[in-house]
């Protein structure tokens, strides 16, 4: 087992897209990104105090993703404060675009959607660390419970102003094809730990002492495949090692195993696929 230093984290999402324009429009006026970059073939987004990039949306996917394929569940922007998770909620029921969901997790409050090509979507905040059911053998446990609307929306002190500085991609939540192998990736090789496990249904994995950093489910149809490559969605996230030693030992677990990946020439990425075919890039940075 890899004891990932507790400050490892999701770094970016990039999805394959159709509309880069309709896209554009959604994820700067409804979640309120702000442009890194941008070209014909692909738009960066991030907070406009910060330059680092948490989601990148490239054109020239080649077929549709079905829901049979492993992929995206939804990708998780971690919002500062339940006030700024007020502030999004008012901006985006004034906007008039549909919520898919909200729920109290015991350990967060999340809202949900869907962008306007299917992906999924929450924006949540972490309640302090005293109010989560943190269990003696290290597994945080999460419910589904209502949340309170009235009381978040009563939060808000200000007209939404974009996605706040220190938001950052909180986690990502996988359809997977097989619980065991997908465990058994990203705590044998990666270093996650596991977190909870949700029966036949659902695990979630973290570096030190967080909810999740990947969740995977198998909710979808059965019989599911492996990752569609270049389908509209997931086309990969990342996964940044800020300390060297942990990079190292994930690489050479990945050695040990015989398990095939890509070291960039600087030495500093690893480009691999999991049990899945879901691709990601582990970073150290």
């Amino acid at each position: 087992m890899i004891d990932l230093n507790e400050k490892t984290h999701i770094g970016e999402v990039v999805l394959n897209v159709e509309n880069l324009i309709d896209m554009k429009h959604f994820y700067t006026e409804i979640v309120g990104m702000d442009i890194k970059k941008e070209s014909t073939a692909a738009i960066s987004f991030g907070t406009k105090e910060d330059e680092t990039i948490l989601l990148t949306l490239q054109k020239g996917a080649i077929s549709v993703h079905t829901v049979q394929s492993a992929g995206l569940y939804h990708f998780a922007l971690l919002l500062p404060t339940r006030q700024d998770l007020s502030e999004i909620l008012n901006h985006i029921l004034t906007s008039g675009y549909p919520l898919t969901g909200a729920a109290d997790h015991g350990y967060s409050e999340a809202l949900y959607l869907d962008d306007p090509e299917g992906n999924g979507i929450e924006i949540y905040w972490d309640k302090p660390k005293s109010e989560w059911d943190i269990r003696a053998d290290g597994q945080i446990i999460g419910v589904t419970e209502p949340i309170d609307v009235d009381g978040l929306i009563a939060q808000a002190e200000k007209l939404f102003a974009g996605l706040p500085s220190s938001s950052s991609i909180g986690h990502v939540h996988l359809f997977v094809t097989d619980l065991t192998e997908t465990d058994n990736f990203y705590t044998d090789l990666v270093g996650l730990e596991l977190k909870f496990n949700f029966g036949n249904q659902a695990k979630f994995f973290a570096a030190g002492e967080y909810h999740h950093h990947i969740a995977a489910n198998n909710w979808a149809e059965k019989g599911s495949m492996a990752a569609n490559k270049g389908s509209l969605g997931l086309a990969y996230f990342t996964i940044i090692v800020p300390v060297k030693d942990d990079f190292d030992r994930i690489q050479r677990r990945l050695l040990d195993k015989q398990y095939d990946y890509q070291l960039n020439e600087k030495g500093a990425i690893l480009s691999l696929e999991d049990t899945n075919g879901i691709e990601l890039k582990i970073i150290h940075a």
